[in-house]
């Protein structure tokens, strides 16, 4: 099976970013973090993607994720 592409466009200051990354690492799930308070494309992308100015928002596969749902991540890793 392959790996899933994750991207989770954070910013350092963001609790939800932290937990969301924090809980990707526990699971043993590689991501790009991308920090869109430095990188202005990023962040102009994040929005592109998901209409959305707040963080987390996280891809996986092109799947979009507003926020920390757990639920969501979880089913679209195929984690238990």
């Amino acid at each position: 099976m392959n790996m899933p592409r994750v991207i989770v466009y954070s910013t350092p200051s963001c609790p939800w970013c932290n937990a969301t990354k924090r809980y990707l690492r526990e699971r043993g799930i590689r991501f790009y973090d991308v920090d869109v308070s430095k990188d202005k494309k990023a962040a102009e992308e994040m929005v592109r993607k998901s209409g959305q100015m707040g963080v987390p928002v996280i891809d996986i596969n092109g799947h979009i994720i507003i926020g920390f749902d757990r639920a969501k991540i979880d089913k679209l890793l195929g984690l238990k």
